[in-house]
C-alpha cells in the first residue's frame, strides 16, 4: 500500500531539517522549544493540513513577534526548504499578514516559486477581491511559470481541497482579464490551470463561459486545448453548444438498441453490459458515448457519476459494444447494495436507461 503523506512529510526527521533551516538565518531560534511545541500529544493524530497548520503555529511561538522581521527569515529559508514543509511559509503569512497587505502579498508571489500559494491567497481574496485581482494581473505577466500560474490557481472559484470564492462563484467578471493574459501561455503547467479555472466557472455560468470558448477556438493550438478541457464538465452534462462547439453529430441520427444488461451485480465483481449504435444519416459523424450509475449511498440516497465510453468519427453503420463496469470497492468509491440505475447518453442525448441490483458477497 502507498504510504500516506501525511507519514512521508512533517516527520521527526524533516522537522528537525526545516527547524536547522530556520536557525541557520534566525540564530537566536530556539529550536528544542520548537520541536517540543510540534510533536505534543495529539501531532500522531492529525492529518497533513492539521500538521501544517499546528507547525505554523508553533512557529510562531519561536519567531520574532513582528511579522516583517518573520517573514524576512521564512523568505532566506523558503529556497532551501523541501516537500510540503515549504507550504509553513504560506500558512504563516495566511494566518499572520492579514493586518500587513503589503508586506503579505509580495511574500506570497514569492514564495509561490517554491511551493503555490493557491490556498494562502484565497483569505485575501475573500477580504478584497479587487486589490488582489491587481496582483493577479501583475502576477499573470511574471517571466516565472509557477507565478503566472499561481495568478489562475490562485483565483478558481471552486478550487478543490480550499476555501471556495462565493463573490468569484456569483461574479467571475474579475477573473476573466487574468485568463485572458495566460491563454496563449507556452508553459502546459499555466494552460492547464486556465482550463481547470474555466471549467470551475462553468459550474455556475456555462453560457458565460461557453461565449469565451467560442471567442478563442481557432486562435491557436494553445487557446484549443485550453477550451477542450475546460468544457470537459459541459460535455458530460450534454451542453448544446459545447457538443456543437466539437463538431458533435445531431443525436436524432444517432441511436442505441439491443441493450442487455446483468440484473444482479455482486460487489467485488464486474458488472456486463452490451448494446449496439446506430448511426445514421450519410457523412461520417462525430459521437461522444457516455452512461451514467446511480449508486446507492451508505446513506440510501443515489449519487449519480458520468462515465465516458468512447468520442470518435463513426460512418454510417452499426456499431457493436460489449464493456463492463468494475463494482470493486476503492478507496475513493465504497459500493452498497440497492437498486441501481444505469443511462446511456449519445452526444449528450439520453438514449437507453435500465436498473440492476447490488449485492453483497
Amino acid at each position: 500500500m502507498a504510504e500516506r503523506l501525511k507519514d512521508i512529510f512533517f516527520t521527526e526527521t524533516s522537522l528537525n531539517k526545516f527547524a536547522d533551516t530556520i536557525k541557520q538565518y534566525y540564530p537566536e531560534f530556539d529550536k528544542k522549544k520548537f520541536l517540543a511545541l510540534v510533536f505534543d500529544e495529539n501531532w500522531e493524530s492529525l492529518e497533513l493540513k492539521a500538521k501544517m497548520r499546528h507547525t505554523t503555529l508553533c512557529l510562531h511561538e519561536t519567531l520574532p513577534k513582528d511579522f516583517g522581521k518573520a517573514l524576512d527569515i521564512l523568505k532566506q529559508t523558503a529556497p532551501l526548504t523541501k516537500g510540503f514543509e515549504v507550504m509553513v511559509h504560506h500558512d504563516y503569512v495566511e494566518l499572520y499578514g492579514l493586518d500587513n497587505w503589503d508586506l503579505s502579498l509580495p511574500a506570497l508571489g514569492y514564495f509561490t516559486q517554491y511551493g503555490s500559494s493557491e490556498f494562502a491567497i484565497r483569505p485575501f481574496l475573500d477580504k478584497e477581491p479587487e486589490k488582489v485581482m491587481a496582483w493577479m494581473n501583475k502576477w499573470a505577466k511574471d517571466k516565472d511559470e509557477k507565478v503566472r500560474r499561481f495568478a489562475s490557481e490562485g483565483c478558481r472559484p471552486r478550487l478543490p481541497w480550499a476555501m471556495a470564492l462565493p463573490k468569484f462563484k456569483k461574479d467571475p467578471g474579475p477573473i476573466l482579464p487574468v485568463l485572458e493574459k495566460l491563454k496563449n501561455d507556452p508553459s502546459e503547467f499555466v494552460r492547464k490551470s486556465v482550463a481547470n479555472n474555466l471549467n470551475d466557472i462553468s459550474k455556475d455560468h456555462p453560457e458565460l463561459v461557453m461565449d469565451w470558448c467560442e471567442k478563442w477556438k481557432g486562435l491557436s493550438e494553445n487557446t484549443d486545448w485550453i477550451i477542450k478541457h475546460a468544457c470537459r464538465s459541459m460535455l458530460k452534462a450534454g451542453n448544446k453548444r459545447a457538443l456543437q462547439l466539437f463538431g458533435h453529430g445531431d443525436p436524432s441520427l444517432l441511436i442505441i438498441k439491443d441493450l442487455k444488461i446483468e440484473k444482479t451485480v455482486t460487489i467485488g465483481e464486474n458488472l456486463l453490459y452490451s448494446f449496439q449504435l446506430i448511426v445514421k444519416g450519410e457523412e461520417k459523424t462525430k459521437v461522444r458515448l457516455e452512461y451514467s450509475i446511480n449508486f446507492v449511498k451508505s446513506t440510501g440516497k443515489l449519487s449519480r457519476k458520468i462515465f465516458k465510453i468512447t468520442e470518435n468519427d463513426y460512418k454510417p453503420g452499426t456499431y457493436s459494444f460489449s464493456k463492463r463496469h468494475s463494482f470493486v470497492d476503492m478507496s475513493t468509491r465504497k459500493h452498497f447494495p440497492g437498486l441501481h440505475y444505469i443511462t446511456f447518453y449519445v452526444n449528450g442525448e439520453e438514449k437507453a436507461k435500465a436498473e440492476f441490483k447490488v449485492e453483497k458477497f
